[in-house]
C-alpha cells in the first residue's frame, strides 16, 4: 500500500524511540498496531460490501435476461401451440366433411382413384404420376391443366409390392 521498505521502518523506529521514549515505546506500538488491524479489517469490510453489490447487480442483469428469454419462448410457444390447434381444427372438419375455407391458396385436391393415392413401383423403374386439377387457374383464363411429375428411383433395393385394389379405370 505504502511501498515501505526495511530501511524505512529501521528509520521510523529509531525516531519514535528517541521521541516517545523507551518506557512509552511498547505501549504505543501496539495501539499504533491494533488501529492499523481495525483499518484493515475497515477496508476489507468496504471492499467485501462493494463486491457484494456489484454481485448483486450482475445477478439481477441475468435474472431480467432469463426472464426475458423465458417469457420469448413462452409466447413463441403458444404461437405455435395455437398454428397447431388451428391445423388439428381443420383436419378435423375435414375429417368430418365439413367444408372447410381455404385461406393459403396452396391446397392440393384429393387424389381421384385408389391407384393414384397408393402407386405400386418397380425399383429400377421411375415414378410417373398424372393428377388431373379440376380447379380453375386464375392466371391462364380458368383453363384446366394436366400436372405430370418424373421422379427417378436411382438404386433404391426392391420393395415387396401389395395390391390390396384392383386398379380403377383413369378418367381423363
Amino acid at each position: 500500500m505504502f511501498d515501505v521498505g526495511f530501511s524505512e521502518l529501521l528509520v521510523i523506529g529509531i525516531v519514535a524511540l528517541l521521541v516517545i521514549g523507551p518506557e512509552k515505546l511498547p505501549s504505543v506500538a501496539r495501539t499504533v498496531g491494533a488501529l492499523l488491524g481495525r483499518m484493515q479489517r475497515y477496508v476489507n469490510d468496504v471492499k467485501a460490501d462493494i463486491n457484494r453489490e456489484i454481485e448483486l447487480d450482475e445477478l439481477k442483469k441475468l435474472q431480467t435476461t432469463v426472464q426475458d428469454a423465458a417469457k420469448s419462448i413462452e409466447t413463441s410457444m403458444t404461437e405455435t401451440m395455437s398454428g397447431f390447434q388451428s391445423q388439428a381444427d381443420e383436419l378435423n372438419k375435414i375429417a368430418s366433411g365439413e367444408p372447410v375455407a381455404d385461406t393459403s391458396g396452396l391446397t392440393e385436391p384429393p387424389p381421384t382413384s385408389p391407384a393414384a393415392a397408393d402407386p405400386v413401383l418397380d425399383p429400377p423403374a421411375t415414378l410417373v404420376s398424372t393428377a388431373s386439377q379440376t380447379e380453375a387457374n386464375p392466371l391462364d383464363g380458368g383453363a384446366h391443366q394436366s400436372v405430370q411429375a418424373s421422379l427417378p428411383l436411382g438404386d433404391m433395393p426392391a420393395a415387396p409390392t401389395i395390391n390390396a385394389a384392383p386398379a380403377a379405370k383413369q378418367v381423363g
